[in-house]
C-alpha cells in the first residue's frame, strides 16, 4: 500500500477534499413568504437540529482517509463515429501532477503526456484496435495499464445465463451493483434476477425465487444463489449490498435470507424443507437471516438473525403482510475511515435501522435505531422513510449519517433531525447549491397535506423552500442539467416548472424525472429514463443516445440496471439488459471531455451510492461535491486502499 503525505497539496494542484465547516447560521426564525407558489421556511417544523461545535465556533476534524478500492484504470475503447475514444481512470492515489502517455499496440498516440484530461480521441482508427495506457510521474513513465475493453458498436455485452424457468414464469435480468469480487482491481458485477411473477408488497400470490448472480466483466460466472421459497420476490424484499467490508481487498455481498436460501458454494441455510408462505403467497411467518457472502465463491461467511424481527405483523402498518416487508439497505461510514453494513425494515409507521461491521469473518451488530425506543418515541421520527435512503457526511465530521426519507439518523445511531414531512417516493442528496457551505436534500412528497416537494440542509433538516402541497408527487429529480442556470435544478411531476436552488421558478421542467447521467463532454448532467439520455434544452430535449435491443427495469420506474461512473473516466456508464435477458449491456459515451476530475467510485459518497442504487426505488448516485456548470476545482480524495 502506497502511503502518501496529504499535509501539503503539491503545488498549483488543489487541497485535497476535507470536511467543510458551516459558519453559523442564524438559528431564527424565517417567516414563511410566497415566492410565484414556493414557500420559504425556517426551523420551526424541524426536530432535533441542534447545535453544533462548529456552528458555535469551532472546526470541523479533517476528513479521514476512508478505505476504499483498490482499482486498475479502468480503460475503455469506445466507438465514435470512426475514430475510437480511449479514456481511463484519475485515481484518488495517483499523483496530483500525473500525466498519461497512450499506446495503439506498441504505438504510442499522444504527442506529449496527457494532462488535461483522461481521454484521447484516435482519429481514423479502426474499431479492433488495442490500447493500454501508461502513467507519467515526475517525468517518468510507468508499467503499462491492462488492455482497454472495446466497446466497438458503442457498448460492450457481458454475457449471463437465465435460471431455469418455472411452470408459470420465467427470469428477467434486473438491478445490478458492482465491486471488485475477485481482487484483480477491476470491477465486477452482481446481478438480481426476477421472476416475471414477482409481486409488489400490495399484491398477493405465490412468486418463483429470487437468483443472485456473481460475474466477471468478461462474463464468467462467479457463483450463483438462490435466495429460496421463503424470499418473496419483488423490489421491496431483496436489497443487496456489494462491497469490500473486511478491507481484503476482494467485496463482500450481503442480503436478508431465510430457511432454504442456497449459498454459491451449494450450502443450505437453515432448513431446506421449510415453506413459510401462507395462501396469499405471503411469508409471515418463520425465522429471518442476514448473511455475509464471500464475494469470489458466493459462500455464506456468516448468517445472523436479521435485525428487527418481523414480530406482530399489523403493527407495522396492515394486517396482510404488505408494510411489514418493506426494506432498504445502505453502506455508510459511521467512523469514517471503513464501511459498515445498513439494514433497516419499516417507514410507514415503525422504522428500525441496524447497523453491523464485518471482521474476522463475523457480523457484529454496531447499533440500532428503532422510532418505538424510550428515546426517539414520540419525536416525529416514525412514518418517515421513503422506498429508498441516501447516505453522505451531512454534519461535516468525517462520519456518514443516514437520511432516510424526511428523517435523517446520526452516525452513532441517534435520530438527528425529522421535517416530519413523511413518505415520498424520490430524493437527492447532495452539493445541490454550490453558494451554500454543505449538502442539500431534495424530496418528493406523498402526503396530500404535506409540501409536495421541498429543499432542506442535510445537516440540521432546515426546510429551505416547499412546493404547494398537491396530493402523491410521485417523481422528483435535482442535479445541474442546465447551464442557464446556477447550480442544481429541481423538478417534479406535481410542479410545471423547473426551479433553481433557491426554489425560483425558470421555466420548462424536463419532459422525464427518472435518473441522470454524465454523458457528454461538459460537466452538465444529462436525463437518462427507459433506454434513452437526453440533453435539456429550454424549449426541448435532444437526444444523446438510444439503446437498442435492451430493455429497462422495474415497470413505470423505467430504470437501468445501474448507471454509476464504473469505467474509464469521470462520465457515468448505464448498463441495461438485452431484450432477451441473455447479456448485459454496458454502454459508455462517445463524447470527448477537456476535464479532468477524479474517478468518481473514490469519491465515498458517490461509492456508497452505487452501492445502494438498487435498494427498493432506485435513484441516481450524487457525489459529494458539486459537479456542473461553473464548478469549482474538483476535490482530490484522501483515502487508502489494500
Amino acid at each position: 500500500m502506497r502511503i502518501r503525505d496529504e499535509s501539503q497539496p503539491a503545488p498549483g494542484h488543489p487541497p485535497r477534499h476535507a470536511a467543510r465547516v458551516r459558519l453559523g447560521r442564524p438559528r431564527t426564525l424565517v417567516a414563511a413568504l410566497a415566492v410565484g407558489g414556493l414557500a420559504v421556511t425556517g426551523l420551526a417544523s424541524v426536530s432535533g437540529a441542534a447545535e453544533t461545535d462548529a456552528e458555535a465556533g469551532g472546526t470541523a476534524a479533517k476528513a479521514a482517509a476512508a478505505q476504499l478500492e483498490k482499482l486498475d484504470r479502468g480503460l475503455v475503447s469506445v466507438r465514435s463515429g470512426s475514430d475510437n475514444l480511449v479514456s481511463w481512470r484519475w485515481l484518488a492515489t495517483d499523483p496530483d501532477n500525473v500525466a498519461f502517455n497512450v499506446y495503439r499496440g506498441s504505438t504510442k498516440v499522444n504527442a506529449s503526456p496527457i494532462t488535461g484530461s483522461t481521454n484521447y480521441l484516435d482519429k481514423g482508427a479502426a474499431a479492433t484496435e488495442t490500447y493500454t495506457v501508461r502513467a507519467v510521474v515526475n517525468g517518468a513513465e510507468q508499467p503499462a495499464s491492462p488492455g482497454a475493453l472495446q466497446f466497438r458498436s458503442g457498448y460492450l455485452d457481458v454475457p449471463i445465463s437465465p435460471p431455469a424457468a418455472g411452470s408459470d414464469y420465467t427470469y428477467e435480468a434486473n438491478d445490478a451493483s458492482v465491486g471488485d469480487l475477485d481482487g484483480d482491481g477491476d470491477l465486477d458485477l452482481v446481478l438480481k434476477w426476477q421472476p416475471t411473477n414477482a409481486k409488489d408488497n400490495s399484491q398477493s400470490g405465490v412468486t418463483g425465487n429470487t437468483i443472485v448472480d456473481g460475474y466477471t466483466l468478461q462474463g464468467k460466472r462467479l457463483w450463483r444463489v438462490d435466495l429460496g421459497r421463503n424470499i418473496r420476490s419483488g423490489a421491496h424484499y431483496t436489497q443487496f449490498q456489494v462491497y469490500d467490508y473486511d478491507y481484503d481487498g476482494k467485496a463482500e455481498v450481503a442480503m436478508k435470507t431465510a430457511d432454504g436460501t442456497v449459498d454459491g458454494a451449494g450450502k443450505t441455510i437453515g432448513s431446506a424443507s421449510a415453506d413459510y408462505r401462507n395462501s396469499s403467497g405471503y411469508v409471515l411467518s418463520g425465522p429471518e437471516f442476514l448473511t455475509m457472502f464471500n464475494g469470489s465463491t458466493g459462500a455464506a461467511l456468516d448468517t445472523v438473525d436479521y435485525v428487527p424481527a418481523r414480530g406482530t405483523v399489523s403493527s407495522w402498518g396492515d394486517s396482510y403482510g404488505n408494510r411489514v416487508d418493506r426494506f432498504l439497505a445502505g453502506t455508510a461510514y459511521l467512523n469514517g475511515s471503513t464501511p459498515s453494513l445498513v439494514a433497516a425494515r419499516g417507514y410507514y409507521t415503525r422504522t428500525v435501522i441496524a447497523a453491523w461491521d464485518f471482521k474476522g469473518g463475523k457480523l457484529t451488530r454496531k447499533w440500532t435505531f428503532d422510532t418505538n425506543s424510550s428515546t426517539n418515541s414520540g419525536k416525529g421520527y416514525d412514518g418517515q422513510g421513503n422506498h429508498a435512503l441516501a447516505i453522505g457526511d451531512v454534519d461535516g465530521d468525517s462520519k456518514d449519517e443516514i437520511v432516510y426519507g424526511s428523517m435523517a439518523v446520526d452516525d452513532n445511531g441517534s435520530g438527528l433531525w425529522t421535517t416530519k414531512n413523511g413518505h415520498g417516493d424520490a430524493a437527492h442528496l447532495g452539493d445541490l447549491d454550490p453558494s451554500r457551505p454543505g449538502l442539500e436534500y431534495f424530496k418528493v412528497d406523498e402526503d396530500s397535506s404535506k409540501p409536495s416537494s421541498y429543499l432542506a440542509d442535510a445537516k440540521t433538516g432546515q426546510v429551505l423552500w416547499t412546493t404547494p402541497a398537491s396530493g402523491d408527487n410521485g417523481r422528483g429529480a435535482a442535479g445541474d442539467i442546465w447551464a442557464g442556470n446556477d447550480g442544481a435544478e429541481m423538478w417534479s411531476a406535481k410542479d410545471d416548472q423547473i426551479r433553481s436552488a433557491s426554489g425560483a421558478a425558470k421555466g420548462r421542467k424536463p419532459s422525464s424525472m427518472n435518473f441522470l447521467s454524465w454523458w457528454d463532454g461538459d460537466p452538465v448532467r444529462e436525463l437518462l429514463d427507459g433506454t434513452r439520455i437526453d440533453k435539456y434544452g429550454t424549449s426541448g430535449e435532444t437526444r444523446q443516445l438510444t439503446a437498442s435491443g435492451v430493455h429497462s427495469n422495474n415497470g413505470t420506474k423505467a430504470n437501468p440496471s445501474l448507471s454509476g461512473d464504473i469505467l474509464g473516466d469521470w462520465r457515468e456508464e448505464v448498463i441495461w439488459p438485452t431484450s432477451d435477458n441473455t447479456a448485459l449491456r454496458i454502454y459508455s459515451t462517445p463524447y470527448e471531455t477537456d476535464r479532468r476530475i477524479t474517478t468518481l467510485l473514490h469519491d465515498r459518497q458517490y461509492r456508497e451510492a452505487l452501492a445502494w442504487q438498487n435498494t427498493a426505488y432506485n435513484q441516481p448516485p450524487h457525489p459529494s461535491f458539486f459537479l456542473g456548470n461553473k464548478m469549482a476545482t474538483p476535490p482530490r480524495p484522501s483515502i487508502k486502499t489494500p
